[in-house]
């Protein structure tokens, strides 16, 4: 598809700007895991990290031209793993250097397992106002076939731990279309979840991704049918209990919705501290340039200032095409057509083919203000993407 000349170059004072901060230790690697995560070996050096997070976070500021944040999330691995006093730490030194919006959202991926559950008081007092809860499932086979670490009684006493330390915005990961997991047990999963009434649930498919243990030796999953009927009859019950389809995987009660992961979709700034982290930013000039830090723990916390970046290279046309139509077409609501000019630069008729094949093949939903998947653009997703 041919691109033409930007209609205008973006500009950073009208994209939101978020912050990524990645944790890459865990207490072992899960089978089916393909982030950036290895199985911690000793202890974390917490002090030598947040200094060398903040050194990083340093390297990148200048480009931000003093844009507040709108929300930050601390990723991993595991990030639960690290005391309430590195959080708070951490946390304060971002504060000394960057402004953030009065309302910011500040998440913090956590393991249910008791051992990391006892700093929950200190990450709320620290600034954390958002916990999202590696859950996985409540069935205890299930959690043993995915490597998990805790049991459901331990996810169960995770969110009440939460709770009483102040959490009132959380967020529960919950799979389906797990090893031994049939329509009844899935559904028992989600009740399960929905009984701890959690603000937001990610509830997605299981998926066998390159480089994972699960991959090179695939566990026996549920058909391809049968995991599109968990998927339906989850989102049925997700909506009845209240929770919008926001996202391919995201529901949330009203005015939960995960900020950080909205501005992901609508294709907004986020900067990227931490060993492998990805970045994209619009530069003074209307360039959107994506980076991204050196991937190996080790690696990162010896590396000088200026060594902490491993690359970088500035979006063409085709690429701010391509990505913000990946991204924006996930969200149920999908986008503004001014949106897509505001983030890309470019005029919404580099589109227009794509457009008319999705059109044609009832994919879309397209009218003046909002272009948005149809309900069979939804299920089949994929198909749609790939006409752009």
């Amino acid at each position: 598809m041919k691109t033409t000349a930007p209609a205008k170059l973006p500009s950073p004072s009208d994209i939101p700007l978020a912050l990524y901060v990645h944790v890459p230790w865990c207490v072992r690697k899960c089978p089916y895991c393909d982030f950036n995560s290895h199985a911690l070996d000793g202890e974390i050096p917490e002090r030598r990290f947040v200094a060398q997070l903040l050194t990083d976070l340093d390297q990148d500021l200048p480009a931000c031209a003093e844009r507040p944040l709108q929300s930050i999330v601390i990723g991993g691995g595991t990030p639960s793993l690290l005391s309430g006093a590195a959080i708070h730490s951490l946390l304060s030194g971002i504060r000394d250097r960057v402004d953030w919006r009065p309302d910011i959202e500040i998440t913090l991926e956590a393991n249910p397992g008791t051992v990391e559950a006892r700093y929950f008081a200190a990450y709320r007092e620290a600034g954390v106002n958002r916990l999202s809860l590696g859950v996985q499932s409540f069935g205890e086979p299930q959690l043993q076939l995915l490597g998990r670490i805790h049991g459901p009684q331990e996810a169960r006493r995770a969110v009440g731990l939460a709770r009483a330390a102040g959490f009132d915005n959380l967020n529960l990961d919950l799979m389906f279309a797990l090893p031994q997991q049939d329509l009844a047990r899935a559904a028992a999963d989600l009740d399960q979840a929905l009984e701890l009434a959690p603000e937001h649930l990610s509830y997605y498919q299981l998926t066998l991704e390159p480089n994972t243990l699960f991959h090179r030796r695939p566990p026996p999953l549920p058909d391809p049918d049968l995991a599109w009927d968990m998927q339906q009859q989850g989102r049925e019950r997700l909506q009845r209990h209240g929770y919008a389809h926001y996202e391919v995987s995201a529901y949330a009660r009203p005015d939960r919705q995960c900020r950080h992961n909205l501005n992901y979709w609508r294709f907004g700034d986020y900067l990227g501290i931490g060993p492998g982290a990805h970045a994209l930013l619009t530069l003074a000039e209307g360039r959107r340039r994506r980076y991204w830090k050196r991937r190996g723990p080790a690696d990162y916390l010896r590396a000088a200032p200026r060594a902490l970046r491993s690359g970088a290279r500035d979006l063409d046309p085709e690429d701010l095409r391509i990505e913000f139509v990946m991204n924006a077409l996930r969200l149920c609501d999908g986008f503004e057509p001014d949106l897509f000019e505001q983030r890309t630069g470019l005029d919404l008729n580099v589109l227009q083919s794509g457009l008319r094949e999705a059109d044609s093949l009832g994919l879309l939903e397209r009218g003046p203000r909002r272009i948005r998947p149809s309900p069979r653009g939804h299920a089949f997703l994929n198909d749609l993407l790939v006409l752009f």
